[in-house]
């Protein structure tokens, strides 16, 4: 329940109807699992310059990273996110943006948070999807990638819009083919609640 949408028009018209009642149950940092506030944290920790957190929902995890010394901005395509956040979180800058029209100038960001905001993204996509965000990337850029890991790329019917399951092997080879090192891979498994995983890459010099 913690996806966001891509650019996709149907899943952002689908979020935007049920903004309200997913800014209710998942736009608090209450709302969120400790061990995902230690790992984006320490992710961020060493970071020098300008961070993304794209799909940022909400705005929660944009306020957590600036809260923390992070220069970050958020984007997210859905303009009723957008709103609320810049209100809620006024030291933080928001804009409407989704993946593949982030206006932000080549190789000039230090990271890029898109934390279960590609679960939403269909498979054939997902290789260029990850190429425009390396190319937002300065070299050895970081970032960090949260999704629902399954055995296999399969389709499930999430709350809001249709959302996959992936094999993190089968993201480590896309992130590699779209220019990126795997820094390390993260697992969390709870009865009763889908596998959540994570990854940590970094922009190839």
């Amino acid at each position: 329940m913690h996806g966001r949408p891509g650019t996709d028009g149907g899943v952002r018209a689908a979020y935007a109807a049920r903004a309200a009642e997913y800014i209710s149950r998942f736009g608090s940092l209450e709302s969120t699992h400790s061990e995902d506030r230690t790992l984006i944290a320490e992710w961020a920790e060493p970071l020098s310059g300008h961070v993304l957190d794209v799909g940022c929902g909400p705005g929660q995890w944009s306020s957590f990273l600036a809260d923390r010394g992070t220069d970050v901005e958020g984007f997210d395509p859905v303009p009723e996110f957008v709103e609320h956040a810049s209100t809620r979180f006024p030291n933080v800058a928001f804009r409407v943006a989704g993946f593949r029209d982030l206006p932000v100038a080549p190789g000039s960001v230090a990271g890029i948070l898109t934390w279960y905001s590609l679960i939403h993204t269909e498979p054939e996509n997902m290789p260029l999807i990850l190429e425009e965000l390396g190319r937002r990337l300065a070299p050895g850029g970081a970032l960090l990638l949260g999704f629902f890991e399954g055995v296999r790329v399969e389709q499930f019917p999430h709350a809001v819009a249709p959302a996959y399951f992936w094999p993190a092997a089968d993201l480590e080879e896309l992130l590699q083919g779209a220019g990126f090192d795997v820094v390390s891979v993260t697992r969390r498994t709870e009865a009763g609640v889908r596998p959540h995983a994570a990854i940590s890459a970094r922009l190839r010099h």
